[in-house]
């Protein structure tokens, strides 16, 4: 689930203000938000063309990056501005002094992310984000195309027929949103091909956590996006843990006391704990995505948390429901049975066999009238 590019169209090279605008949809409360990002490189900045050549230069925020950023309204913005010109020109300047050295963990602003904005992040401050925490998907997706001293303007507009009404409204935002995001200075970060798998695993289970958090607090869809990006890390373990499985235990041990680096302290987990967490996290997504009425997703992600994990009760569960959900009755029966036989006279597997077996009848009768005209 993440940001989708859907249109690129770069200035004339020739410009003096060079323009680039990058369109993609994000995961934000409430929903899929459409996002354009408008980057305007003035001549005192380094010149930036377009976001493609600055990412692949390395000159922005990649994973784990401290990011100093000040996101604004566009209408408070322009009422500041001119607030400061009625005061003798003053322009609103960050500090000259500020350097990457400056930016650390020590300074990262604690902040509860807000479900009844879409931008899900306080308005008007200087604040410091660690990338990929997904405090707030919509800035962060902003800085993995923005330098140091750049700053854009995003224009956000909801996809589909709505709000979801399972969260509050926006109270201070008129739709479609235009806003700034302005980048001071950021610390390097990792691409996940940079990591080590240690690295790796301790990200996925953060944003496993992290998961659990938003889909508490209401958010659905950022849940089910972070579930995704912790499922998207540990797929390129999968080919480490293969190995290890051939060559055994002992072998794995023995490899891990010879490789790891002095300073790596994470250790990574056995092949069944990996599978476990892996499944967990399919299981989870499963849920989510079964919570936004996308039941051949969850049906996907609960076959395959059952396949990781047979002896998961949830993933059997959530795999009935999703079938249910599609009008699959046999193949929900199944898993369902499956889970009794995991967890005896459970009453919300019971329940859901005899709601089956209502419903067949239902269906067998209303075939029978169907035929009874036919043949009368």
């Amino acid at each position: 689930m993440e940001p989708v590019h859907l249109l690129k169209t770069p200035s004339d090279r020739g410009d003096h203000d060079a323009v680039s605008v990058t369109s993609w949809v994000s995961v934000c409360p409430r929903g899929l938000w459409n996002v354009q990002q408008k980057q305007i490189c003035d001549g005192s900045q380094q010149t930036v063309l377009n976001s493609e050549d600055a990412c692949s230069s390395g000159y922005c925020p990649r994973l784990g990056s401290l990011c100093r950023v000040r996101v604004r309204l566009k209408a408070n913005m322009d009422a500041e501005e001119s607030s400061a010109s009625d005061r003798g020109n003053e322009k609103l300047k960050v500090d000259p002094d500020l350097s990457v050295s400056d930016v650390t963990e020590s300074v990262v602003t604690p902040f509860q992310k807000r479900l009844d904005s879409v931008l899900q992040i306080p308005l008007g401050n200087w604040t410091t984000l660690k990338l990929g925490e997904g405090q707030c998907d919509v800035t962060e997706a902003c800085l993995e195309r923005m330098r140091a001293g750049e700053k854009c303007e995003i224009l956000l507009s909801q996809v589909g027929n709505g709000p979801d009404v399972s969260v509050p409204q926006p109270s201070d935002e008129n739709l479609p949103l235009c806003a700034t995001v302005e980048l001071q200075a950021f610390t390097p970060g990792k691409e996940s091909w940079e990591m080590s798998p240690g690295e790796k695993w301790e990200w996925a289970k953060s944003h496993k956590e992290r998961g659990g958090v938003r889909f508490r607090s209401g958010d659905v869809w950022g849940a089910a996006h972070i579930y995704s990006q912790a499922l998207k890390l540990l797929i390129t373990l999968c080919g480490h843990f293969r190995e290890v499985e051939k060559k055994g235990h002992e072998h794995e041990a023995e490899e891990q006391s010879d490789t790891n680096a002095p300073n790596e302290t994470q250790q990574l987990p056995s092949a069944d704990e990996f599978k476990t967490i892996k499944a967990e996290l399919h299981s989870n997504l499963s849920l989510c995505q079964l919570k936004l009425n996308q039941p051949e997703q969850a049906k996907a992600s609960a076959t395959k948390a059952t396949q990781l994990e047979p002896g998961g009760a949830k993933a059997w569960y959530r795999l009935g429901q999703a079938c249910q959900m599609v009008n699959e009755l046999e193949e929900a029966k199944r898993a369902f049975r499956k889970l009794l036989e995991i967890q005896p006279e459970l009453p919300a597997a019971l329940k859901a066999l005899k709601d089956i077996t209502s419903r067949e009848k239902e269906t067998n009768v209303q075939l029978g009238l169907r035929l009874s005209k036919m043949f009368s």
